[in-house]
C-alpha cells in the first residue's frame, strides 16, 4: 500500500497517510487519550448522557457514538445513553447489530458461501463436441 500526503481532518496539518482515519499522528494520540478519558468517565458515572460526557470530556458526541459502534466502549445495563441495532432497532450496549441480527447475517453469509462453493466445485460435464481437435498434416 502506498503512502500519500493528506491533510488531518482535525487540525489541518499535512501528514503521510497510509490507512484508517485521516488524522495526523499527533491528533491520533490525542484522540486515544480522549478515548480513555471518556471510558473512565462513563465507568464512574453510569447515568450520564452522551451530551454530558461530551461536555465533561471535551469530545464531540460523534466520536463517542463512533467508539460505541466500533465496540471500543460498552454501555452498562442502566446507562442513560441509548444505542439501537441498525437492523431492527432493538436496544444494544455496543456495536451495530443486536445478537439476533448479527447471527442472522452470519447465517445468510454462510449459506451464500456454501451455495457458491458448491457451484464452483461441481465438475463441468464436457461433451465430445467441446473437446480440442488437432489437424493432422500428412
Amino acid at each position: 500500500m502506498a503512502l500519500s500526503t493528506q491533510t488531518c481532518k482535525r487540525c489541518g496539518r499535512l501528514f503521510n497517510y497510509l490507512a484508517g482515519d485521516r488524522l495526523c499522528p499527533v491528533c491520533k494520540e490525542e484522540m486515544e487519550v480522549k478515548f480513555h478519558e471518556v471510558k473512565d468517565f462513563i465507568k464512574e458515572h453510569e447515568n450520564v448522557t452522551i451530551a454530558q460526557v461530551s461536555e465533561e470530556c471535551n469530545v464531540q458526541p460523534a466520536w463517542i457514538q463512533r467508539w460505541l459502534r466500533e465496540e471500543r466502549l460498552e454501555l452498562t445495563e442502566n446507562s442513560a445513553i441509548t444505542l439501537d441495532c441498525e437492523s431492527c432497532g432493538a436496544p444494544i450496549r455496543s456495536g451495530r447489530l443486536c445478537n439476533k441480527c448479527a447471527e442472522r447475517l452470519r447465517s445468510a453469509a454462510g449459506d451464500y458461501i456454501h451455495a457458491h462453493k458448491a457451484q464452483t466445485e461441481t465438475p463441468s460435464v464436457r461433451s465430445d463436441s467441446a473437446r480440442m481437435r488437432f489437424i493432422q498434416n500428412d
